[in-house]
C-alpha cells in the first residue's frame, strides 16, 4: 500500500491518475417491463421482487409463460448485473445471479454496463458510498434516471479496480462466514435452551424427578408503582444513580453504558426496587417479557415503570437459574396466553404471579444447566463482537480504497 497524490474534483480529492466520471458515460439506465397487480398471484413459477421486498423473500409470484415473454421481450439483467433500488432505501444493492425472477418496474434498475470502463463489482461496492443528490446538491428521494446517470464516481483502472474489489471481497467472505456460524449456533443454543430448561435432556450424572413451582410462591415480584410518577423529563444524561428501563436490556444483561440517570430522590423513593446483584429484571411493557441477569452492578440504580425485579425466597430455586426460566417455552406459553387477542401488552403483577413452571430438584444441576447456556452464549457473544470489528474494518477499507485514499500495489 502507499499513499497517493490527490487532484480536487466535484466528488472530493481523487487519486490524480483516477477519472472522475458521471454514471451515464459507462451505461444506460435499464429496468424490467411492468407487471400489474393482476398478473401476480401469491404462489407460482417466478418469484416477483417489489423495492419492499428486494433482495429478501419475494413480494408475489408470475407465471412462467409471462416470466418469458416478459423476459426475451424486453430489458432483463444479465448474470453479474447491480441492480439498485430507486425508492424506499436508496442504492441499495443487490448481485444479481442469473436465477429466474422478476422485479418491478421503475423501482428497481440498473446501469447497462458494458464493464470497459468499470467493472460490476467496483459499481457494487461504490454504490455503497456514492453521494445521491440533485443536480444542486438536494436530497433524493427517489432516484430518477437523470439523478443517476449524473451521478459521478471515482474510477481507477480496470486492474485497479479488480485489486479493490478482490480484496473488498475477501472481507465479506470473512463477513459471511461469521454471520454462517453466528446462525448455527444461535440455532443449536435454541434447541438445547428448550431440551435443557424442560428436562428433555438431562446432564451426565444427574436424575430425579423435576419440582412445580410457582412464580408468586416462590418469588417476591417488585416494580416502580404508578403514583411515584417518573417521566422522561427527569432521565438525566449523567449522575451517580442508573436508571434501568425495557431498551437497556441486551443478550440477558443490561446495556450499562446507554442508560440514563435519575435523582438521589427518585433513587431513595422506593426501596424495593434498589437494585441488587444477582437481581432478575423483567420487562413488562412494549416487548414484554425480555429479561436480564445482574451478575455484577456498576453503581446504585433504580428501575422505571416498565420493569419487574424479581427474587426468589425459595431454597429450591437459584437467582441465577430463575433468569433462565423466563426464557424457556414455559414462559413463551404464559406470555401467549397472556397477550392472547389483546391488542394493549402489558404484563401485569396480578397476571405475572400466576406463573406456573418446573426446575431441577437439585441447585447443583439448575447451575450445571446455567453454566452450559452461559457458555453458548458467550461463545455466541464472541463471534458477535469478532462480527462488529470487521464491520468496522470493511466499512474504514471502502472509504480509503474506493476513494483512493489507499492504493493497492501489485
Amino acid at each position: 500500500m502507499k499513499e497517493e497524490q490527490f487532484k480536487l474534483t466535484d466528488i472530493g480529492l481523487i487519486p490524480k491518475d483516477w477519472a472522475c466520471l458521471p454514471l451515464g458515460n459507462i451505461g444506460s439506465v435499464k429496468m424490467c417491463r411492468r407487471v400489474m397487480k393482476h398478473q401476480t398471484s401469491e404462489f407460482g413459477d417466478v418469484p416477483f421482487f417489489k423495492i419492499g421486498t428486494f433482495g429478501n423473500r419475494p413480494d408475489a409470484y408470475i407465471s412462467r409463460s409471462l416470466f418469458d415473454r416478459l423476459r426475451n421481450k424486453y430489458s432483463y439483467p444479465t448474470p453479474g448485473t447491480i441492480l439498485i433500488s430507486a425508492a424506499g432505501t436508496i442504492g441499495r444493492t443487490v448481485i444479481f445471479g442469473g436465477e429466474d425472477s422478476y422485479f418491478q418496474d421503475s423501482n428497481i434498475v440498473w446501469i447497462d454496463n458494458p464493464q470497459e470502463i468499470v467493472t460490476n463489482m467496483y459499481l457494487y461496492y461504490y454504490y455503497s458510498i456514492a453521494k445521491w443528490q440533485t443536480e444542486n446538491g438536494g436530497i433524493v428521494v427517489r432516484l430518477y434516471n437523470d439523478n443517476l446517470l449524473s451521478t459521478k464516481i471515482a474510477c481507477p483502472s480496470i486492474q485497479e479496480q479488480e485489486r479493490i474489489t478482490d480484496a473488498l471481497s475477501d472481507i465479506d467472505k470473512l463477513i459471511k462466514s461469521l454471520k454462517s456460524a453466528i446462525l448455527k449456533k444461535s440455532r443449536i443454543r435454541e434447541g438445547a435452551v428448550r431440551e435443557l430448561l424442560t428436562g428433555e435432556t438431562r446432564i451426565n450424572g444427574y436424575s430425579g424427578k423435576w419440582l412445580a413451582k410457582n412464580l408468586g410462591e416462590s418469588a417476591t415480584i417488585k416494580a416502580r408503582i404508578g403514583w411515584q410518577g417518573l417521566t422522561t423529563n427527569e432521565y438525566l444524561d449523567s449522575g451517580d444513580y442508573y436508571l434501568i428501563t425495557g431498551t437497556d436490556f441486551s443478550d440477558g444483561g443490561i446495556a450499562w453504558e446507554g442508560c440514563h440517570y435519575v435523582s438521589k430522590d427518585r433513587y431513595e423513593q422506593d426501596p424495593y426496587i434498589k437494585i441488587k446483584e444477582k437481581d432478575v429484571l423483567v420487562t413488562k411493557d412494549g416487548t414484554i417479557g425480555k429479561v436480564a441477569y445482574l451478575d455484577h452492578i456498576p453503581g446504585p440504580g433504580t428501575l422505571n415503570s416498565g420493569v419487574f425485579v424479581i427474587r426468589t425466597n425459595d431454597r429450591e430455586l437459584s437467582q441465577r437459574y430463575l433468569s433462565k426460566v423466563f426464557i424457556s417455552k414455559y414462559f413463551d406459553a404464559f406470555i401467549d396466553s397472556i397477550v392472547a387477542g389483546s391488542t394493549i401488552i402489558h404484563l401485569y403483577q396480578k397476571d405475572i404471579v400466576k406463573f406456573n413452571f418446573q426446575v431441577p430438584p437439585s441447585i447443583d444441576e439448575q447451575d450445571a444447566i446455567c453454566n452450559v447456556i452461559e457458555d453458548m452464549d458467550n461463545d455466541i457473544r464472541s463471534l458477535k463482537k469478532k462480527l462488529n470489528k470487521y464491520l468496522k474494518i470493511r466499512s474504514g477499507m471502502k472509504q480509503q480504497l474506493l476513494t483512493g485514499k489507499i492504493r493497492l500495489t501489485l
